[in-house]
């Protein structure tokens, strides 16, 4: 060996699958349709994994890239409200409030690409390449540097599916989830070859087809049951083409992480959390058919933000408050005691209930919400305002899950995880 040898330059790379659950990846594995990561698994350690509290997306990659929870980072939902009122407000990445694994890295002098990362729009610059994932409007502002916004228009990439049109239309549901597919591995092959000790890529589509499609993947007889599978056998193919250019650099598989953002699973009913509160003489309107929360009346004692996020209409904090700071303990103990009673043709609705001000840690806990209800699996909790039965359906099929989520790793990680645990067993690689 030369004396000017230069050492190996450590690399990371991490890929996520929006929305996989640890039962389903194992499920799908072990009847081989998708015989890579099946192989994949076996070489390292597959954990199961509790998402964020609540469990969506917004929350839970926020988690994974800051390591820290709402509480630090301020990130409490895909809406908020507007400071002293209750007017909706859409957080985006210019609000997080600590710093991502990324920002660290690029601290220590280390290059990142990071493509398709949920909850990061409008890009802010890092040391490397970040292609923002929903939501995100514009491409020019989901780029950093800018003028990576030419070579991703030159490969057709789209940052997401036309969920709305999808929603209603599921053969085309196929051919943007085709596009959006296809444009990650167009991306892919684009930014790999540059220089970079960190690559992050994150698969959104399989979120988007589970909560349109998970009955086709449950009742073998679905039309589409034989299309779901093959989306995970090219994802697979996929998984196996970015694990070799891996392990071109690598001499095993060390430094390559395989995770999700929340479980799933199929949904058995809707439910309305703000209805059950107005039933129960917790929350009141001024209009027999509200379409907003602005509408709320002052008699109010709380009420609920998608998806399960239970705010205590306290007096101070909202401008028709109307329960003293005093109060505010007594009465997040009476919801949750009455919540856990709720039920739906005999069958228990709610698992568990979560004091934010216990799982929660930092200066913004005040911030968020006072309670969230976690459900059973199967019950879909909702914000909506305009509801007014307490259970519904829609025509979504798939809905999140807390504890389901999935880590993979060489290494064994001998820990109850969860995913803001994530960055620091990742950061471990770079010494």
């Amino acid at each position: 060996m030369g004396l000017f040898t230069r050492k190996k330059k450590k690399r990371v790379c991490v890929i996520g699958l929006d929305g996989v659950p640890h039962s389903l990846l194992l499920d799908l594995t072990q009847r081989d349709i998708m015989p890579y990561t099946k192989g994949l698994i076996e070489k390292g350690y597959l954990h199961k994994m509790k998402a964020s509290l609540p469990e969506i997306s917004s929350v839970s990659w926020t988690d994974f890239m800051t390591g820290t929870n709402s509480g630090t980072h301020g990130i409490f939902g895909f809406t908020d409200l507007k400071k002293d009122t209750y007017d909706l407000r859409f957080p985006n990445f210019q609000e997080v409030r600590t710093k991502t694994i990324w920002d660290v890295l690029g601290q220590q002098k280390k290059r990142s690409v990071v493509i398709n990362q949920p909850s990061t729009y409008p890009a802010k610059p890092i040391d490397g390449i970040l292609v923002s994932g929903f939501v995100a409007i514009e491409l020019a502002k989901a780029v950093y540097p800018v003028a990576i916004k030419d070579i991703l228009k030159l490969i057709d990439y789209q940052i997401d599916i036309d969920t709305m049109k999808s929603r209603e239309d599921h053969e085309f549901l196929w051919r943007d989830l085709a596009t959006t597919l296809a444009g990650r591995q167009k991306a892919f092959d684009a930014f790999w070859q540059t220089d970079w000790d960190y690559f992050e890529i994150v698969i959104t589509g399989t979120d988007r087809l589970q909560h349109f499609l998970w009955d086709a993947y449950e009742d073998e007889s679905h039309q589409y049951h034989r299309k779901f599978l093959s989306y995970y056998t090219q994802l697979d193919q996929f998984i196996a083409k970015i694990v070799d250019a891996h392990l071109e650099t690598n001499e095993d598989h060390s430094g390559l992480f395989l995770l999700s953002d929340h479980g799933f699973c199929g949904i058995k009913q809707e439910v309305y959390l703000n209805a059950w509160l107005e039933q129960e003489g917790y929350l009141k309107f001024e209009s027999p058919t509200p379409t907003e929360l602005g509408e709320i009346d002052s008699s109010s004692k709380a009420f609920v933000m998608d998806p399960n996020r239970i705010y205590i209409n306290g007096k101070g904090r909202y401008p028709k408050g109307s329960v003293d700071e005093a109060d505010k303990q007594a009465l997040k103990l009476e919801i949750t005691d009455k919540i856990k009673g709720l039920k739906h043709d005999g069958h228990p609705i709610i698992r568990q209930v979560f004091d934010t001000a216990e799982i929660y840690s930092g200066p913004l806990v005040p911030a968020g919400p006072d309670l969230i209800f976690l459900s059973e699996y199967g019950y879909d909790l909702k914000g909506s305002v305009k509801k007014k039965d307490i259970f519904g359906r829609s025509n979504l099929q798939g809905m999140h899950t807390w504890d389901d989520a999935f880590f993979w790793s060489k290494e064994e990680q001998n820990r109850d995880l969860k995913i803001s645990d994530l960055s620091g067993i990742i950061m471990e690689n770079f010494g």
